[in-house]
């Protein structure tokens, strides 16, 4: 039956194509428009690779932003999300997004080493894009919001932390924060994440490193399971004394937020824009 599935956003969100258009036609003007380096390799396989947008008018020592795109790990594309640089590049920052390997292709383990892997990077190449390397913040949407979460956690089977270049803030915005309901969704055969994944990157059960503010975000229209995951990261990371914003974008579902989010004038593009500033 339609909607039994909470993870399966297209039951939803009755114009998810719509909005996916909107997606790639935005990201279509910002190209043509704005200063662009596309698919510089941050590693050797072909989807280790990143696009950098800078700002009409770039001051020495820019902040640099780093955004990872969601679908739920087996799709994406980061060309279909330039547009939520329009908030960095009108804050003078440049923005970098992030591509990485897709399940079921890919264990779980291999998408989250490339995203750090990135980010170790970025940190190494900033100023070659005239970016402050010491000036960094993150974003992510979905299953973007869960991977950028660990350039600033442990997860639970990792036996230490892995090294990570310090962050001013996060903006995760509609997250998969628990991840045992996955393997049994409508996502089973299209990413195969298994049990043992769940349960090993979950970002609930994970350790959480100090330093960054975080801002977990997400549209007020959207499912319970990331109602109720985005309440639980906050409340474990307020409880460990965490620097962390919990805010609601009322009327928006787990597309629209993202639309809002590539908007400057937008309430979380608003938010975007001044903890880049502020970087």
């Amino acid at each position: 039956m339609k909607g039994d599935d909470l993870y399966l956003i297209r039951d939803f969100v009755p114009d998810f194509d719509a909005i996916a258009s909107e997606f790639a036609a935005r990201s279509r003007a910002l190209s043509g428009r704005s200063k662009l380096r596309a698919d510089i390799a941050y590693g050797h396989r072909p989807r280790e690779v990143l696009d950098v947008a800078f700002p009409e008018r770039q001051a020495a020592g820019a902040p640099l932003h780093v955004f990872v795109h969601g679908g739920y790990w087996r799709s994406g594309e980061k060309a279909d999300y330039r547009f939520v640089a329009e908030p960095v590049l009108a804050a003078g920052g440049v923005a970098a997004l992030v591509e990485y390997d897709l399940m079921p292709g890919e264990r779980l383990e291999v998408l989250v080493g490339q995203v750090r892997r990135a980010l170790h990077w970025l940190h190494q190449h900033a100023s070659d894009f005239g970016a402050d390397p010491f000036r960094i913040t993150v974003s992510g949407h979905s299953a973007g919001a869960h991977l950028a979460s660990f350039l600033a956690a442990t997860g639970p089977a990792e036996t230490e932390a892995p090294g990570a270049p310090a962050l001013h803030a996060m903006m995760l915005v509609s997250g998969i924060y628990e991840l045992s309901g996955i393997p049994g969704s409508f996502l089973r055969d299209e990413a195969r994440m298994t049990a043992e994944e769940a349960a090993d990157w979950s970002p609930l059960g994970s350790t959480h490193h100090s330093g960054p503010r975080r801002v977990l975000a997400y549209g007020g229209n959207e499912t319970a399971p990331f109602l109720d995951q985005a309440q639980a990261l906050h409340d474990a990371l307020q409880g460990e004394g965490q620097p962390v914003d919990l805010v609601a974008a009322p009327g928006l579902n787990h597309m629209s937020v993202v639309l809002d989010l590539g908007d400057p004038k937008g309430g979380l593009g608003q938010r975007l824009a001044d903890m880049v500033a502020l970087s």
